[in-house]
């Protein structure tokens, strides 16, 4: 039973019956990433009640959205194929959220999974096809990305691996996708620590990843 009922019936009413409440797609957003525990959930979003976390989950489930997909001895949350069928419609609410977007406030922060999701929404295939395979490292807080762009493909996951280029850095990053920041001044500044390469490499990444605010 979804947890609100608008009183109209077509489409737009029923999804966001079945994902409107407050937190729930940033839930579909997190296991887009790939398939997360029940505390991984909650430290990707470190304000929600856990209460409202167990909720959201259960409706979800019940929606046909997500399922729990047991491995070993543990328990994973995952999108069922129609829960994937979210993905586009996520990336097309973060590129028109991305217009919006204002210098972020002090509590603010980026998780990797957010991240790796404004990634997805920021890509340029046809950049990317005309630029040399690269793969970059990205930190976030506790948490790293493991970005492969290789022509127009593009593969983001959590975790390491061996890169061309490495970074770290916060919510200011998207001083750096938006065009605002060059990339020279987003060193320079430190909203982009680099880790490993050249920095020569930010300016590609740049590239790769454009959306205009």
């Amino acid at each position: 039973m979804v947890a609100r009922d608008y009183g109209q019936y077509d489409g737009i009413t029923r999804g966001l019956e079945l994902v409107g409440e407050r937190w729930a797609l940033l839930i579909v957003r997190d296991l887009l990433v790939g398939p997360r525990r029940y505390g991984e959930l909650a430290a990707g979003l470190p304000r929600i009640p856990s209460n409202i976390l167990a909720a959201r989950l259960k409706e979800l489930q019940a929606a046909g959205i997500i399922r729990r997909a047991p491995r070993s001895r543990i328990i994973l949350y995952e999108l069922t194929p129609y829960g994937r069928e979210l993905e586009p419609i996520v990336l097309a609410l973060g590129a028109w959220g991305f217009k919006a977007m204002e210098d972020p406030r002090q509590e603010q922060i980026v998780t990797p999974d957010s991240m790796a999701i404004s990634l997805r929404t920021a890509f340029q295939p046809q950049v990317a096809a005309t630029l040399p395979s690269t793969a970059y490292g990205a930190r976030f807080g506790e948490g790293s990305l493991f970005i492969r762009v290789d022509g127009p493909t593009l593969a983001v996951a959590r975790g390491e691996g061996p890169v061309d280029f490495a970074f770290a850095s916060g919510p200011g990053l998207h001083r750096l996708i938006s065009g605002e920041l060059a990339p020279a001044r987003a060193i320079e500044t430190g909203v982009v620590e680099v880790l490993r390469g050249s920095g020569d490499l930010l300016s590609r990444f740049a590239s790769t990843f454009h959306l205009a605010a």
